[in-house]
Order: C-alpha cells, then structure tokens, then sequence
C-alpha cells in the first residue's frame, strides 16, 4: 500500500512540473522598442501587424536586445499580466546564392 502511494504521489509531482512546463506560451515576431527602465519591450507577433507591450521578467537581460530584433520569446501570465521570461534572437536566415 506505502509503494502505491508513493508512485501516485511521483506520478501527480511529474503531472504538475510538466504541465507548469507548458504553461509558458511561445510567441515568435519582431521585438520593435525596448524601454529598460519600465522593464518592458513593444513585441509584434509574427503574422500580425499589431504591437504589444509585454512586460518583462526581471531575470531577462535587456542590454543585450536591440530594436527590430527577430526574436522567440516565452510568456507566462504573472498576476494578470503576460510577462516574457525569455528571449531567444533568432538567427537571420542565410541568403540564397545567386547564379549557379
């Protein structure tokens, strides 16, 4: 009986951590404005044509971003608010040679 419950309480914990995983949404766009001191950037999702100020988890380094930056980022909704946990620049796409 002890090892049943034991399983089940692992079982529910890993249910938990992988569904706190998911919480986190993905948004792939284009970071237009960056305003360090507010702790907040201008994000424009890909496929829209709509800016969004999103506010941004302390944890992230703003520094290193600049404007018009392609970027994924990750959004978890803090106390009523989507807030970026992460920002990963996305690589410019190599261009297509030319000629043969």
């Amino acid at each position: 009986m002890m090892k049943k419950a034991a399983v089940l309480g692992v079982l529910i914990l890993a249910v938990s951590l992988v569904s706190m995983v998911f919480a986190a949404e993905a948004k792939k766009g284009t970071i237009r404005g960056i305003d360090e001191k507010a702790g907040t950037i201008l994000f424009c999702p890909e496929g829209t044509t709509k800016d969004m100020t999103l506010h941004v988890d302390k944890s992230v380094d703003l520094k290193s971003i600049k404007p018009d930056t392609k970027a994924q980022i990750s959004v978890e909704s803090v106390g009523g608010k989507e807030t970026v946990k992460s920002i990963e620049v996305m690589k410019a796409a190599p261009k297509a040679a030319v000629g043969c």
